[in-house]
């Protein structure tokens, strides 16, 4: 054989000859590589089965979070029905990117924090992102745990489950950023302490809406601004997914 361009010489032996088909038999052998390839074809993904996005819906049920300003002047829109939808847009975005997803809620219903957390631990979540909104500042505000990094054990308490996975979060916030700055959307980073992100086994991220300042304002409720994050979040989750070691 060759080796680094070097030859590596053993026993001398003779090759066996190659038989010869029938013009039928070469028929057959064609059939059998054009199935080899496509059963690869189809295997290849398998790679990424796991992955698995949580999209966590903020709020909902008597739960209304914050009053976001409507595009109709004077009136309010309760966040909690502005994370479920904006749920539903990215994972319409996401599923067609051919990336499994859950939500933590798809209905106006109450949920605890532990038990958006079971959510996405059960699944054992590639990424999950917590989805809020706020009527301050300006863009998409992005946090990561606060909990200090730890190692990986079984014996983590429930809140602080998070702390072997910040630096994964971190580096998942990383590629957030990087997609949302490409599309335009201007970003802050920061780290905090949230009972539902703490408890997540898996890297999480709370993505905070906020209106579009700049040059060419938009309100949170602008369906093309909308649009345009989601778009760049379900970017990033595609390049996440090649880039991230799976759980």
């Amino acid at each position: 054989m060759i080796l680094f361009g070097k030859s590596i010489h053993g026993p001398t032996t003779q090759a066996p000859a190659v038989p010869r088909f029938p013009r039928e038999g070469r028929r057959w052998r064609g059939v059998l590589a054009m199935t080899a390839l496509l059963l690869a074809a189809t295997l290849a993904p398998a790679q990424n089965a796991h992955f698995v996005v949580v999209l966590d819906a903020a709020h909902g049920g008597n739960d209304t979070g914050g009053r976001l300003n409507a595009a109709q002047q004077g009136q309010f829109l309760p966040e909690k029905t502005f994370t479920l939808a904006f749920a539903g847009r990215l994972r319409s975005l996401l599923a067609a990117r051919g990336i499994a997803v859950t939500l933590t809620r798809d209905s106006d219903s109450a949920s605890g924090a532990l038990e958006r957390a079971a959510v996405a631990n059960h699944l054992k979540a590639s990424a999950c992102l917590s989805l809020h909104a706020t009527g301050s500042g300006s863009g998409v505000h992005l946090y990561a745990s606060s909990l200090t990094p730890g190692a990986a054990s079984h014996l983590n308490a429930w809140k602080t489950a998070q702390a072997p996975y910040v630096q994964r979060s971190l580096a998942l916030a990383g590629t957030l950023n990087a997609a949302l700055g490409h599309a335009g959307v201007p970003v802050t980073l920061g780290r905090t302490a949230l009972p539902g992100l703490d408890s997540m086994a898996c890297p999480a991220v709370a993505v905070e809406l906020a209106p579009l300042g700049g040059p060419k304002p938009a309100a949170i409720t602008d369906s093309d601004y909308q649009a345009q994050v989601a778009n760049a979040l379900a970017a990033a989750l595609l390049a996440w997914r090649s880039e991230a070691p799976q759980p």
